[in-house]
This record gives C-alpha cells, sequence and structure tokens, in this order.
C-alpha cells in the first residue's frame, strides 16, 4: 500500500510526463538543482540545473513534438524513488517523419519535486527520425 508521499511522487511524475511540450508546466515539476541524465544517448547526456534543462527540452521539443503516455508505475521501497514505463507517439519537426519510443525512467524526489531524471530508451528510434529520407 503507498503511503502519502509516495503518491504524491507518482502524482508529480504523471503530471511532469504529461506536460511535456509546456516546458514551463513541465519545469513547475522539478527542483533547482534537478539533474536530467540520458544513458542511452550519443553520447551519454547528463543536464543539471532547473533552467538548463529547461533551456534543452525548448530546443528539443522544438524538433520532437510528441505526447507522452505513462504505461506503468513501479513505486520502490524508497517513497522518494519510483521508476516508470512510458511511450512517446509524436512527430519529428525538421524531417515530418512520425517517432514512436518507449522508455523507462527512474525519478528521484525531494520535498514533493523532481531532483533526478534517468532516461532510458532507443536511441536508434530517435536517429531514425530524424534522418532526411
Amino acid at each position: 500500500m503507498s503511503n502519502d508521499k509516495e503518491s504524491r511522487n507518482i502524482a508529480t511524475l504523471r503530471a511532469a510526463l504529461a506536460a511535456v511540450g509546456d516546458v514551463d508546466a513541465q519545469m513547475a515539476h522539478y527542483a533547482d538543482d534537478a539533474v536530467f541524465e540520458f544513458p542511452y544517448a550519443s553520447p551519454p547526456g547528463r543536464i543539471a540545473g532547473k533552467q538548463v534543462i529547461a533551456e534543452y527540452l525548448s530546443g528539443a521539443l522544438a524538433i520532437f513534438r510528441m505526447k507522452l503516455t505513462v504505461t506503468e508505475v513501479y513505486p520502490t521501497t524508497d517513497p522518494d524513488t519510483v521508476i516508470a514505463e512510458f511511450r512517446s507517439e509524436g512527430t519529428v519537426t525538421t524531417t515530418g517523419k512520425s517517432y514512436e519510443n518507449t522508455y523507462i525512467t527512474v525519478m528521484r524526489f525531494r520535498d514533493g519535486l523532481i531532483v533526478s531524471q534517468k532516461e532510458f530508451y532507443n536511441p536508434n528510434a530517435a536517429v531514425e527520425a530524424l534522418k532526411a529520407d
């Protein structure tokens, strides 16, 4: 059975992912010292600080227009750590190609805000969608 802190954090995770496409709305769920990590990106990426993350997302989401749908949420023994699966559906603005991917994210929370988001996804799907025909 989930506790209040865990429930709050899961609601924050869902709200942050649902807000993708509206950077300000998404960033409302992140701490100022948040860190984004993309271990499977080429090269792997790490972005630190809410403002830097917002700038990164503004650029990325101008190219990748997508909706994210959470498909599973896995609470852990630490209520401040949540693992979730989600999928994306959208298009790449530079090529007009569709973009679909599946992700696993590990999010860590402090005081109801996201302080760490580590995303695992198939980088080949993004590479293919970005290729001009």
